[in-house]
């Protein structure tokens, strides 16, 4: 499951992720906010948190990851993601660098930190 965060100023989107995440949570959470988002500006910054009870993406979520991130490949001004899930965090460090955006890997509980840094300009 993803829900929204709120709370965060304009041109800044965020994301938490919770349980399971499927194809269906990307389809009808992320990808309509991303898009209408680009749609106003050219350039995004994004905030995920993956939450401790996070278990996992299935096929479809992640395939659909990819296709967003390809789809606005140059849109992206900066990335933050929190998580403590070890297997992200280091899949995270391993290719952090392919992200083309400013990209910072928080902790969960540098969520805050991890807000105010995404929002500066």
């Amino acid at each position: 499951m993803i829900v929204q965060m709120t709370g965060l100023p304009p041109g800044v989107l965020g994301f938490t992720a919770h349980n399971q995440v499927t194809a269906t949570d990307y389809e009808r959470v992320i990808v309509p906010d991303i898009e209408a988002a680009f749609a106003i500006d050219p350039k995004l910054r994004v905030i995920f948190h993956i939450d401790k009870d996070f278990t996992g993406f299935d096929a479809g979520a992640m395939w659909d990851d990819v296709k967003l991130g390809f789809r606005h490949f140059s849109g992206w001004e900066r990335v933050a993601l929190v998580t403590d899930v070890g297997w992200l965090r280091a899949l995270s460090k391993a290719l952090g660098f392919l992200t083309p955006a400013k990209f910072r890997l928080f902790q969960d509980a540098e969520l805050q930190e991890a807000r105010n840094w995404v929002s500066e300009k």
